[in-house]
């Protein structure tokens, strides 16, 4: 039987668009399997914590195993990495932070591009720094530890887990917002014994990292470094209410490779959202020194390119470079 010609293009395209229907069966039933979520970071620490907390909640509200695998190393770029190079089907997640807008300028070279190449899914948490002294320092307040610096050029050791990382920018525009003179010590280990004992003087570091040793009196902290208090340290002020416009925050959210669906992407933006509204796990972020944020993919995705040019230009006018 000879078919109509409009009869034939008719079918035919209905036929052409079979192939596409699995595709689309398969964003909407995600996940059929367990998914991963790469932590660039060594187990057990802060970003570790804040993903394997949301990813318990995923596989609890989805029905698989959000599984976290940590790949440190190289600036968390290993982790990058490999969630750049994986499958776009929502089922290798990255916890993305600070670090990878930090990263973008730091290292020459790179094999991807984070804003090209990692889809945003949603933020976490946004984190903060602390402004650390030891209690015997004669500084009580920012105003007194800029006076002292400038009293002591060049004298000011300050502390910080690597070059490039978070606290070690922090500290960089805190120097230029103040015209202080500070020496950076980059360390590979903890360097919270060191700031202990008196052989350094002052780091940004991580409130999540060091929390424990603020309540205990171990440390003194001036400051913290975000645009409000924190939640955890309430009566610490903020650097911003003695040097206006500083402000240095950190923050978490979840990222996948780019070409993920936007099904997949939406959906999982829902469920972390739900979860951020959640009293439990909005608890358990203020216990690591966080305070949970919520946003959209492309909310979160202008917070990581505004975080990356700010980032770029500390970076470049103080010529840091990586390791």
């Amino acid at each position: 039987m000879k078919l109509p010609r409009r009869k034939f293009l008719h079918l035919a395209a209905g036929a052409a668009a079979f192939p596409a229907m699995p595709g689309i069966a398969s964003a909407l039933d995600y996940p059929t399997r367990p998914a991963r979520i790469i932590v660039g970071y060594a187990a057990a620490g802060p970003t570790d914590i804040a993903g394997r907390l949301v990813g318990q909640w995923l596989s609890q509200r989805l029905g698989q195993q959000f599984i976290v695998e940590n790949r440190p190393g190289a600036g968390s770029n290993i982790g990058t990495e490999l969630v750049v190079q994986a499958a776009p089907d929502g089922y290798t997640l990255l916890l993305v932070n600070t670090t990878n807008a930090i990263n973008t300028t730091l290292y020459d070279k790179l094999n991807f591009n984070f804003i090209r190449d990692i889809a945003p899914i949603a933020s976490l948490m946004r984190t903060t720094n602390g402004v650390l002294v030891n209690p015997s320092s004669p500084a009580k307040t920012i105003p007194e530890f800029i006076a002292y610096a400038k009293a002591n050029p060049g004298k000011i050791n300050m502390a910080s887990n690597g070059i490039g990382s978070a606290g070690h920018i922090a500290g960089e525009l805190f120097e230029r917002m103040t015209g202080v003179d500070m020496v950076h010590v980059p360390y590979r280990g903890s360097y919270l014994p060191d700031l202990i004992g008196g052989q350094t003087q002052v780091t940004f570091s991580p409130i999540p990292t060091s929390i424990e040793q603020i309540r205990a009196g171990k440390l003194r902290a001036l400051a913290v470094t975000s645009a409000m208090r924190s939640e955890a340290l309430p009566d610490i002020p903020t650097v911003g209410e003695s040097v206006p416009g500083y402000e240095a925050s950190g923050w978490l959210g979840f990222g996948a490779p780019k070409n993920t669906p936007t099904e997949i992407i939406d959906k999982l933006n829902k469920e972390v959202n739900a979860g951020l509204a959640d009293s439990k796990i909005k608890a358990h972020l203020t216990d690591l020194g966080g305070i949970a944020f919520a946003s959209s993919p492309a909310d979160f995705g202008k917070l990581i390119a505004d975080e990356t040019e700010k980032w770029g230009k500390v970076i470049r006018e103080a010529g840091i470079k990586a390791e």
